[in-house]
């Protein structure tokens, strides 16, 4: 038997094409329950699948999500993902992911793509914030979108975010609190605004503990672990520190790397302490002291707040709190002692 349609439909269980359209789009007027019944009994026992394109030409809806990741290769990302497909799915969306490996032409296209897709809305996590041609492109196409993960754009733009700054703040307090005066520090891209805002809060720390940062302390590395390890190898050949902060968990595993080659023993003689608490790092010996994001439920929540403006046309900005979590890669020092 070829594809049935609604017609084939109507005529099996006696009833119009309207009605038959009326219970798939869940119209609940001109039809009793029995009748609602009786068109679902027919649709299971021949398993009719409905054709979702020329549904959505009457909906106007295609009950499908894009999301637009800048890395799928960091672990951070999949959890997020996973957390957005589970509340596409449970309300019933699908989701299409798109990875724009941190190039802003390529998430330009998966936005064209996306629109010509006829997704009903769009969670967008890009390398930092939106381009001008991204913009643009949202806006003439009148989609809706959420914004995961851009602080700079918290205060006007329907997204989740994470407060960025009492991250790295957290983590700079954690160091000091165990007694930590040589400090370095490993941030992401200068011109991420996380990056940034992990570091200010970093900073914020040491200075209420009178701790100094000088700029050589400062490792300007790319969120990636293989260059994070190189960075530190070389930084660590030269200068003498006992604890280290870097701005993600992969560089924090690079910079682990580094120290092992190096014979450094962590924690006894260097602390290290990371951020976003990604899967991987409880594999790590010793275990990762880390700043915790929520990350399935901050993608969980962002899919809920897009088919919230998809639907009711609402919008809110949901600044999610970081967490410190601590294992066993920090060690607290005798005060006036250094390793």
């Amino acid at each position: 038997m070829g594809k049935l349609t609604i017609k084939d439909i109507a005529r099996e269980a006696g009833v119009s094409i309207t009605t038959v359209s009326r219970v798939l789009n869940n119209k609940e007027e001109g039809m009793s329950q029995k009748t609602r019944e009786k068109v679902l009994r027919v649709m299971e026992e021949v398993n009719f699948q409905p054709n979702k394109l020329a549904r959505g030409l009457v909906t106007k809806r295609s009950n499908m999500l894009g999301l637009i990741v800048p890395n799928i290769s960091n672990p951070f990302f999949p959890e997020l993902c996973r957390g957005a497909e589970d509340e596409a799915n449970k309300r019933n969306y699908s989701l299409i992911i798109c990875n724009s490996d941190d190039q802003s032409q390529k998430e330009e296209n998966y936005l064209r793509l996306l629109q010509e897709q006829q997704v009903d809305g769009i969670l967008l996590s890009s390398k930092n914030r939106l381009s001008k041609t991204s913009k643009n492109q949202l806006q003439s196409g009148k989609i809706p979108y959420v914004l995961f993960d851009r602080g700079e754009e918290a205060s006007n733009q329907s997204g989740v975010f994470l407060d960025n700054e009492r991250g790295g703040y957290l983590a700079g307090k954690h160091l000091t609190d165990l007694n930590h005066t040589q400090i370095a520090c490993m941030t992401g891209p200068t011109e991420i605004q996380n990056s940034q805002q992990r570091l200010l809060g970093f900073r914020r720390s040491l200075k209420e503990a009178s701790v100094q940062l000088p700029q050589s302390f400062v490792l300007i590395g790319d969120f990636q672990m293989e260059s994070a390890y190189r960075l530190a190898k070389e930084f660590l050949q030269n200068n003498t520190v006992t604890a280290i902060f870097a701005s993600n968990d992969l560089m924090a595993c690079g910079i682990y790397q580094a120290a092992h080659e190096l014979g450094i023993q962590i924690p006894d003689q260097l602390s290290i302490i990371g951020f976003d608490d990604i899967p991987l790092v409880t594999a790590l010996i010793p275990k990762l002291t880390t700043i915790r994001q929520a990350t399935y439920e901050m993608g969980r929540k962002a899919i809920e707040l897009l088919i919230n403006e998809i639907e009711n046309k609402s919008s809110e900005g949901v600044v999610f709190e970081p967490t410190l979590i601590v294992r066993e890669s920090t060690k607290k020092l005798k005060r006036g002692v250094d390793i």
